[in-house]
């Protein structure tokens, strides 16, 4: 039962999940700026995201085992410490070295997520969990959306370094209210982090997103990007055997074998691919001046008032998702959510020549990213054993991450890949790519159909089920989405 305010306790967890989202987008638009700033190429610019990509999906599963084991509010506290530390570093950074080694630092805070959810479920009532998690996933997905709108304004009006200033007044903030507000729960995982396990998941993680985020710059045939993605494979599998071997694994494979589990993990990489994506590529494209034969010649801060009805639609659906999935459930919002984002990325392919077009195409896809974000969460919690909440999840949030990583490379080649003669894309080029991730969210929406179905209201139950499900095994978990 819960021992503190638990309206206290989600704001706590809101507010660092919600910076942390910020963070990931908050500094994109402003990279110009920051290079100019700092007196660097666009090159080493682009550091400052592929940074906080890698030591996010590294941190994201490792301390969300972790949590599971030592405690998930100590392990909370200390990595909002830790996201404070890198925010501090960040706006003091006197060269883009040490800015990029504070996004290092920040993408710790990667970890939020799956420890604000195991939170979520060993702290609520069981019939709150659902729906304080889809109100979670609102927040998390709004935060993204927050940072590419308030970019803009906030680089016009003070300096980019106070893109970092306002998260550590925020941050600083958090961690005092959650040292004393927030219980520390007590379900725990039995065993130790398999170091082997979380070091091979890191060198496979590195592996793989490194060359995705840098082969524009490479190019996709040279040595450094073949040469990463077969030590990717071979450490892929490396993990695998290890993970199947340990007796205290740090991803169960058992977990991740599950078919609520697996599934949503595949709607996650082809939604994740979309998302994010289109969080890249569409501020360029308003931003393209019409001598171009397409774009709007838009400001920063014009192209994230564009986008700013996606911020509205996904923090609505996403809270609104927490009311409907007692009554249809969370596959039906899952399909629903996927669709939703095919939906809006056809439209844009064939549709974007006017604003006002592009902002309803924002809108659409922010009702997809609400139910989408809220209703995987929902499916992983109420999947899994208590004990192994931190790293499923934490799982889960990776996936979606790499997903974004694979259809922003992807995107990269068809827009990049020939340039009118001023250096600018061609319409094709965002045509074609816009309609590629429309293929994506479509192969999310049909594999979110092969989720098995549960009855409207049993994750919620599920939830109460903490310490039994981990005595009896990772499969105990399974009845709970079979329905």
């Amino acid at each position: 039962m819960p021992r503190k305010s638990t309206r206290l306790t989600f704001a706590v967890l809101a507010t660092g999940a919600g910076v942390f989202a910020m963070l990931q987008s908050l500094i994109a638009p402003a990279l110009p700026t920051v290079q100019h700033a700092l007196h660097t190429s666009q090159s080493t610019a682009t550091w400052v995201m592929t940074a906080y990509l890698l030591s996010a999906s590294v941190f994201t599963p490792i301390l969300g085992r972790v949590g599971d084991l030592i405690g998930k509010k100590r392990t909370l506290v200390a990595v909002l410490l830790v996201v404070l530390l890198g925010c501090l570093i960040a706006a003091l950074a006197p060269t883009i070295g040490v800015l990029i080694v504070a996004r290092v630092v920040q993408g710790v805070g990667g970890a939020l997520f799956p420890l604000s959810f195991g939170i979520i479920r060993d702290e609520f009532d069981a019939s709150r969990v659902s729906g304080n998690i889809s109100n979670l996933s609102a927040v998390i997905a709004a935060g993204g959306g927050v940072g590419i709108v308030t970019a803009g304004p906030i680089v016009s009006a003070l300096d980019y370094r106070w893109l970092f200033w306002i998260p550590v007044a925020v941050v600083a903030a958090t961690v005092l209210i959650a040292m004393r507000y927030v219980p520390e729960s007590p379900t725990r995982a039995e065993g130790g982090v398999s170091w082997l396990g979380a070091g091979l998941l890191s060198a496979w993680l590195v592996a793989l997103l490194l060359p995705l985020s840098q082969a524009g710059t490479w190019g996709w045939g040279s040595a450094k990007a073949i040469g990463l993605f077969a030590a990717a494979a071979v450490l892929f599998a490396a993990w695998l055997l290890a993970e199947a071997r340990s007796r205290t694994p740090l991803i169960d494979l058992r977990v991740m074998r599950l078919p609520a589990v697996w599934t949503t993990n595949t709607v996650a990489l082809l939604f994740g691919a979309g998302m994010y994506a289109l969080w890249s590529f569409l501020p360029g494209f308003v931003q393209t001046p019409g001598s171009a034969g397409y774009g709007f010649g838009a400001t920063v801060t014009a192209s994230g008032l564009l986008m700013l009805p996606m911020l509205v639609t996904m923090f609505f659906s996403g809270i609104l998702s927490g009311r409907l999935e007692p009554v249809v459930g969370a596959k039906a919002l899952l399909t629903a959510g996927a669709a939703l984002g095919a939906l809006a990325l056809g439209m844009l392919a064939a549709w974007h020549d006017r604003q006002w077009q592009v902002a309803l195409v924002s809108g659409v896809f922010g009702l997809g990213i609400g139910l989408a974000f809220a209703s995987m969460a929902n499916l992983i919690v109420g999947s899994v054993p208590a004990s192994q909440t931190g790293a499923a999840t934490g799982m889960n949030a990776n996936i979606r991450t790499i997903g974004g990583s694979i259809g922003a490379a992807v995107t990269s080649v068809l827009v990049t890949g020939h340039l009118q003669p001023s250096g600018l894309p061609y319409a094709s080029g965002y045509t074609h790519g816009f309609a590629l991730l429309a293929v994506l969210c479509l192969g999310a929406a049909l594999v979110a159909l092969l989720v098995p179905a549960a009855r409207p209201g049993r994750l919620a139950a599920a939830a109460s089920s903490t310490d039994a499900p981990a005595a009896r095994g990772p499969q105990a978990a399974a009845p709970a989405v079979r329905g």
